[in-house]
This record gives structure tokens, sequence and C-alpha cells, in this order.
């Protein structure tokens, strides 16, 4: 017995009531059975103890199910004498007639004692106390069964050691081939499947059911024919990678002539002979049922189905577009840009426009639209035509054909949606292109993450709401992309950036920096056309929270980000961004060429107002920031020629004249709260308590002034009430240390780091203000320096 069990077994109480019974009774005659490792030998030499200290004899046999058949005839000549204590302990398998003759001969005499897997609680004293918070795991992985408990007793952590696995090779190396063949295919999920047993074994359903019971009488299959969890890992790590590889292999074949599934089969042969297999283990007999696994895994799994592909080893071009396919989806642009170049540029024409389509896509990710629409063109598929389309509106380029007619196909159908909701886009108005996207991402969504795209309808359909002022159904239709995982692992990050540049327009900047925080922590690379979003949405929300110091940090990122992405249609909202960063850094310069081809860009469109009216509005308040006072009214005037295109744009326009005259001075209070307002309705919350709290310290008017200061906190998300400036007790009258809401406010923004003046930005207040609070603050509070004033700050507001 194992020292790190208790002095004396756990038994099961049937048992027990044997042992109280030996030799006050009648003469015992029993049968234990009970498959290997349910501790038939304890229980016998507990029984033969009993025996001893009784003073009696008894025949005490174990493994009977060993024995030759006149042993066993012998054995129940003396059962059948009746005359002395007989007991037998056996497997239940293999089971000869003459075992079966001494058990009936037994089972008359008294009931066989059927041995159980122990219970929770006699784990619990069978481990030592050490080991008793690894109850539930040993209880799972062993079923109970007590040898094998035995064996994880000294476990330490919730992890099976080499040295517990490797006791387990004696329990198989003496099995015979067919309950080997049949572990590995337990151990491959088939121990059930009746139909493939008999292939693999090559045998009929009655031989397959001996062999079952042989297989389960080593006690390593739990009772629904399952393998333990410890078992299954002892057979997989100690039986012959050849015949773990030949069983599997055997079995994917019935598999695929039965029109099943193969993907868990094959699934663990994948880099047995390295990344690319090399060793050749798939064969010409596995091609087809990597292949089969690849297109189950496709969807789900796409960077597994890349993996099968390469295993099937040297493969025809056909293979080589599907792994390309499975290879995008997974996010290995690289990867996939390689394998479809090399069809390409090779012989096999019937594949080329396959892998033109990949090669589109993957270059539309990357940025590189107009390569991606000139791989588009060459491919024939009706949807790379629709794609196509997409890319040459993207890029300036109104198709002079009409659209393709789109095959009856959910694919097909949701591409020629896409392209059509794009050219309305700069044809006809906001509200017909949004129809027609949202109608498309409704079609593809049961699609899912199935399809290879080289954009969303969803991600379409937001950028079209966001340039026309419908926050509300970009953010509807991107939820909803992200709940159906639309486009695939390949479109999540693209989504997850604009749902957070909705956030950011609204001034939840806290939401928009989370998504930001979380892609660094993800820490893969991002593609070009998402990191143009994300540098965007990170010189943006510092902008907003008037953090200099990372506008500064990130600006050359902004630079290389656009130097890397072509401008394009689609990236107008990031480089409107851009423009107003470049100008409070006073670097115009480096950016002018990127405006200049937008500009160039929406002429070629014939200036369509749903993509122009952001770009203009973003110019405009780069040239305030930058005290261009011409060019900032030459974009107003550009906006006030689209007013009547559309609510959007009249309200942008509206907005932006009563800004210009802000800046002059001129403060209209009625004109600056409608307009802001106006601004608020169309999701650009930030803009709107901008202009309000921009109102509010440029006018004389003091009851202007506080009502304006007043809408600028409610659109921020602040009361007034709480917010607004009350007059202020004495100073002998209030507590010392104590501060009003005003003052807590500004104290938090100072301990913050942030200076005067983007502490007034952020309240909507001068600089001068702030110097005057912190002064107050610091009479207050009594200190003598800074130091000591921040010091106590962060006592006071944490």
């Amino acid at each position: 017995m194992s020292p790190s069990t208790t002095a004396r077994p756990v038994l099961p109480p049937q048992v027990e009531r044997v042992l109280a019974a030996v030799g006050s009774g009648p003469v015992l005659r029993l049968g234990v059975v009970a498959p290997g490792g349910y501790g038939k030998t304890t229980v016998l030499r507990e029984i033969s103890r009993a025996f001893a200290e009784a003073g009696a004899s008894a025949s005490v046999v174990d493994d009977a199910h060993l024995l030759p058949d006149a042993e066993l005839l012998a054995l129940r000549a003396l059962v059948e004498r009746g005359n002395e204590n007989v007991v037998v302990a056996y497997r239940p398998w293999p089971r000869s007639r003459a075992l079966a003759a001494l058990a009936e001969s037994l089972g008359r005499a008294r009931p066989s004692l059927m041995l159980e897997p122990f219970t929770r609680e006699q784990v619990r004293a069978v481990l030592p106390a050490s080991a008793r918070g690894l109850v539930d795991f040993v209880h799972q992985q062993t079923g109970g069964v007590p040898r094998f408990v035995r064996r994880l007793a000294g476990l330490g952590t919730a992890e099976v050691t080499p040295e517990v696995v490797a006791s387990f090779r004696a329990d198989l190396d003496w099995l015979d081939a067919d309950v080997r063949k049949y572990l590995l295919a337990a151990e491959a999920g088939a121990a059930l499947r009746l139909d493939l047993l008999g292939g693999l074994l090559g045998v009929d359903a009655d031989a397959v059911g001996d062999v079952i019971e042989a297989g389960r009488a080593t006690g390593l299959v739990a009772a629904d024919g399952t393998l333990l969890p410890v078992a299954r890992l002892a057979v997989a790590t100690l039986s012959r990678t050849d015949r773990r590889i030949a069983v599997r292999q055997r079995l994917a074949e019935l598999q695929l002539e039965s029109g099943g599934p193969v993907l868990d089969l094959v699934r663990p042969l994948v880099g047995v002979g390295g990344e690319d297999n090399r060793t050749g283990i798939a064969g010409p007999g596995m091609a087809r049922a990597f292949r089969a696994a690849a297109d189950e895994a496709l969807a789900a799994e796409p960077a597994l189905a890349a993996r099968l592909l390469a295993a099937i080893g040297t493969a025809g071009a056909d293979v080589a577009v599907r792994r390309a396919v499975a290879s995008a989806m997974a996010g290995d642009l690289d990867a996939a840009l390689r394998l479809a170049d090399q069809v390409i540029s090779g012989g096999d024409t019937e594949h080329r426009g396959a892998a033109a389509e990949v090669a589109a896509i993957a270059l539309a990710h990357r940025g590189q639209l107009a390569r991606s629409t000139e791989l588009h063109r060459w491919s024939p598929s009706s949807t790379s035509s629709a794609f196509a389309v997409i890319g040459q509106v993207g890029t300036g380029r109104l198709p002079t054909a009409p659209l393709p007619v789109a095959p009856p196909t959910m694919l097909d159908g949701g591409a020629s949606l896409m392209a059509q909701g794009v050219v309305e886009s700069v044809t006809s108005s906001a509200t017909t292109s949004l129809s027609t996207l949202v109608r498309a991402a409704g079609l593809l969504e049961p699609a899912g993450r199935a399809v290879l795209l080289p954009d969303t309808p969803a991600a379409l359909a937001a950028l079209v709401a966001l340039h026309s002022g419908e926050p509300g159904i970009a953010e509807s239709v991107l939820d909803r992309a992200m709940a159906t995982s639309s486009g695939g692992a390949l479109m999540v990050v693209r989504h997850r950036l604009l749902r957070a540049w909705i956030a950011m327009q609204r001034g939840n900047l806290a939401q928009a920096r989370e998504v930001l925080v979380a892609l660094r922590k993800a820490g893969r690379p991002l593609e070009p056309r998402d990191w143009l979003f994300a540098v965007a949405l990170e010189i943006g929300v510092a902008r907003r929270n008037s953090d200099l110091a990372t506008l500064k940090r990130t600006w050359e990122q902004a630079c290389e980000a656009v130097l890397r992405h072509p401008v394009d249609l689609f990236t107008f909202l990031p480089l409107g961004e851009f423009a107003t960063a470049a100008a409070r850094l006073r670097d115009q310069h480096r950016l002018a060429p990127h405006l200049a081809a937008a500009r160039n860009l929406l002429r070629d469109l014939g200036d369509p107002g749903l993509w122009a009216v952001p770009l203009h509005w973003s110019a405009l308040h780069a040239a305030i920031i930058a005290e261009e006072t011409s060019v900032a009214e030459e974009h107003a005037a550009s906006l006030a020629a689209c007013r009547d295109r559309s609510r959007y744009a009249g309200i942008v326009s509206a907005a932006a004249e009563s800004w210009l005259d802000v800046v002059a001075g001129k403060v209209d209070a009625d004109q600056v709260e409608e307009s802001a307002r106006g601004l608020q309705a169309v999701g650009q919350w930030w803009d709107a308590a901008r202009l309000a709290g921009q109102a509010a310290i440029r006018t004389s008017d003091r009851q202007a002034m506080v009502r304006l200061l007043d809408c600028a906190r409610l659109l921020q998300g602040r009361t007034a009430a709480t917010t607004r400036k009350q007059p202020e007790p004495a100073a002998e009258a209030v507590d010392a240390g104590k501060l009003s809401d005003r003052e807590r406010e500004v104290a938090e923004l100072v301990v913050n780091g942030l200076t005067y003046k983007q502490v007034g930005d952020r309240l909507f207040i001068s600089a001068k203000t702030v110097e005057h609070h912190v002064a107050r603050i610091r009479q207050r509070l009594g200190c003598t320096s800074r130091a000591e004033l921040l010091d106590q700050l962060r006592q006071i507001v944490g």
C-alpha cells in the first residue's frame, strides 16, 4: 500500500458487512466482480486477513478470469460441495464457459459482490491531507476508480504529471491488438460508433461487442463508454505515434464514406509532420479527410483550417486557394497574399481568378484599395465584380456600366447590395444608401464569420451613418455585426474601432479609450486600415482631453499611418481628425498632400455632400485653431452650399456659421444654443458642448454666460443644477479644507496633471478663472507651496 494513503484501505459498506460476518456465520462462498483497478485484490486481502484473525481457513483466488479451464472447473466443484469457504475475484471479461459455470455456482450460494468506483467522499478519504483540495479534480480525472485515485494521490496541483501518465504503461502493454485499437478509437471519440469500430477492426458487430467488453474490463473506460480523462491522456501519450495516426486515418476514411464530420478525428494529426507536414503523414488517402476537416473548421477556426490544408503536403492550386482564404480569414494576410500570388503567377488558369479575389480582399485590408480594385476587376466572379464597384467609388471613380446582376445566393446578393449602397452614397440620398447597406448587412447576417469580405456592409453602413449624422443607426448595425461575427476574425477590430468612434463623438472618451487599451493589450499588429482608425481615435481622444503630450507623442504615428494608407473615400473620418491635430501642432504642411488628394477625390465624384460635409467640418476647425479666418470662411461657405442637401448638412452649416461668429466675439446665445442642440441631435455631443462652452467664455453678458454654461454642461452629460456656480459663503464660515463643487472639479483635474488651460477647456471656463480657483483653494488650505498644495489635494480628492 502506498505510504500516501491511509493505514486501513477505504472499503465500500457491502465489503464491511462481509468482513463482519467472517468466522461467525455459515460457509462463505462469494464471487467478487469488477473491472481492473476497482480494488478486487484489496478486498481479497482484507477477507484473507479476516479469516486468519478468526482462525478459519478459506480458498481465496484472484484474477480467476486468467485461470485455465481445468482450475476453474476444480474451483466450481469446491463451491458445489459447500463445506469450505471460497472467495473468487474476476473481471467481467473475458468470460469463458468454465468461468461462467463457476460464476453461476457462486451466485446460487450468494449474490456476487459488484465493486463500484469511489464516491467523491471516498476519494477524499483516500487522499492525504495535503491533497484534499484536489478532490474534485482527482474524482473527475479517474472516475473514482480506486487504483487510479491512488496514483493521483501524490499530486500537489490540478495537473497530471508525466510520472502518473507513465504509471499506465503496464496497463496498456499487455493488451491485445484489437483492444489497443479500440482504446485508440475511444481516445479519438469513436468509442460507441459500432459502424466505425467494425470497419477499423475488420469484424462483425458481435465481435465488436466482444472487443468493447474487453476494453471496459480494463477499468480504463467509464460507464458511458468513453475513456476516463486520465486514461485518455495515457493512451494518447503512451501509444506509438504510428498506431495512433493509423487508427485516426482509418476512422476518418470510414467517416468520410458515411458522410460524417471528420474534424475531431483529424485535428490531433495537424503538425505531427511539422508545420508543412514534410513527413507526409497524411498520405494520398488522407487528402480528402484534411480538406473536409478544413471546410468544417473554416468558419469557427480559420487558422486551424489553414494548418489542415497545409498538412496535405504537395497540393494543387485549388488547395492553395483554399489555404489562402483560410489564412486571410484568420488574419494572416501575409500568407494569404503569398499563396494567392503563387497561383496567380502559376500556370493554373482555372483557379487564377479565385486567387485574385483573395489577394484583392487582403489588399483592401492593407489599405491598397486601388490595387485591390484592379484585382477584383480581373477576377471573373460576380462577388468580385461587386467589390470592384465599391473600390472604384472609394478611389474616386464612378462606374460607367450598370451594376452586375447578382446570382440568387446570399453572398452574391449581399455583395451586390453593398455595391449599390456605396454608389447611392455619392449619387443619391443618405437615407437611400443607408437603407440599401442595412439590407445588405441583414442578408449576410446568417453567414456570420463564414465569408471573406474586403469590408462588411455593417462597417460601410456605419461610415455612411456617421457621415450623415445618424450615430444611432451606426451603433445598431455595428452591434448586430459584432453579435453575429460578421466577416469573422478579420473584421472584429474594424467593428470595434467604429463603435469606439461613435463613443468619442458623443464625448464618452473613457469608453473609446478602453477599446484602444484592449487592442494594445492584445499585442497583435493592426493592418494599415485598422491602424489608421486606431491612431486617429487616439489623436481624437487626446485632443478632446486637451492632452497635448499624447497628441504630440501620437502625431508621428499619424503621419506614418496616412503614408501607409492612401486616401480613399472611406478614410475621411480619420483624415479629418488628423487635420485638426495638425493645426493644433502647427504641422499642417505634412498633411496638406493628403487633404489635397481627398479634395480631388471628392471633385472626381461630383462633390457628394454626404462625404464632403464631415471633411469640411473638420477642416473648418483646423482653420479656426490655426487662426486662418479666411480658410475657415471658405469651408463654412462649402458647408453652406450643401445646406439644402440633407438635414445633417443644414445643422452642420448653421453650427459652422455660429462658431465663426463666436470666434469673432459675436455671441448670440439663442443661435449658439440652437446650433449646439442641433449638433447633439446628430451625434456630435462633444462638439455641441464645446460650441456652447466657447461661447460662454467669450460673452460679456453674465446671464448669457450662465445660460450657455448650463447648456454646455447638459450637453456634456452633467447636470446644471449641481455645477452652476453658486454664491459662496464667506471664507471664515467655511470649514478649512472643505471645497465647493466647482473647486473640487478644478482640484481633481489639477491633481491629474492638466494645465490651467486644459482645465479651463474641460470645464468651459478661462485659464484665468482656473488660476483664481487654485489660489483660493491654496489660501483656504493654508498651503505655502505648490508641492504642499498638491499633496493635500491628493488626500482630499483621492
